[in-house]
């Protein structure tokens, strides 16, 4: 009997081992999420978010002269590094509307061409050839979440399935924030995430589900938006 449990608990190490080595950062992410309160401020945000207004910035505000306008308005609940699951690290921003799906509008935080692939039912993405943190480099920004729980998208009718490369400028209508899961009986709470996504060198996106593949959205809105060094409910502009 004392083999058989030292066994169980020779491999109950090991796993415990394996986890941690593979999953060490998405595992810490996790906890800081929990620790810092954010999991705890976006749930009741999402629960009442007339108690909460003030965690709010307004769609197409700027932080100065930061490149970006802020794309929708809403509470910024989960930010770059965050963590909503032990196994991920989150590679962008969720911001929540605190409305129902189609209330709250999309717009385009910069100058670029819009793409919507074939399929994509709540998905945009917009190319720029200069980012303006480093002109030298294209970069790519991507939205989701722009359906409601069945797939209704909420894009704009400017931008139907298989559009490529039009031409959009800042502040141009994109649609409305959505609760699109990819499962009906699973909606997200409403919001629209954003991430800013590497070009591979040529010409084409990276793989936006890894985080490796995304820049921190803190420095083109002046905002801290890193969820390491980030308050849990107000960001605010940085001074410089």
């Amino acid at each position: 009997m004392k083999k058989l449990l030292l066994i169980v608990f020779v491999l109950l190490v090991l796993a415990i081992l394996v986890f941690v080595f593979a999953f060490g950062k998405e595992a810490a992410a996790y906890f800081r999420t929990w620790a810092d309160g954010r999991n705890t401020a976006v749930i009741s945000y999402i629960r009442n978010p007339q108690e909460h207004r003030d965690w709010e910035l307004e769609a197409l505000s700027h932080c100065g002269d930061a490149p970006f306008a802020l794309p929708t308005s809403g509470f910024i609940g989960y930010l770059y590094n965050d963590s909503f699951s032990p196994l991920k690290i989150h590679q962008g921003l969720d911001i929540f509307g605190g409305t129902e799906a189609g209330d709250t509008a999309v717009y385009a935080p910069y100058d670029g061409f819009l793409t919507r692939e074939e399929g994509w039912k709540s998905s945009l993405i917009i190319r720029v050839p200069e980012d303006p943190l480093d002109p030298e480099r294209q970069i790519w920004i991507y939205m989701t979440h722009l359906a409601d729980a069945q797939g209704n998208s909420l894009i704009d009718a400017k931008f139907p399935p298989g559009a490529t490369e039009i031409p959009v400028k800042t502040g141009d209508l994109l649609g409305y924030q959505g609760n699109y899961s990819g499962n009906p009986l699973r909606p997200v709470g409403v919001h629209l995430h954003f991430s800013i996504v590497k070009d591979d060198g040529q010409g084409h996106y990276l793989n936006e589900l890894e985080i490796e593949n995304t820049l921190d959205p803190s420095p083109y809105f002046k905002i801290d938006l890193n969820a390491r060094t980030a308050p849990k409910t107000s960001p605010t502009c940085q001074n410089n």
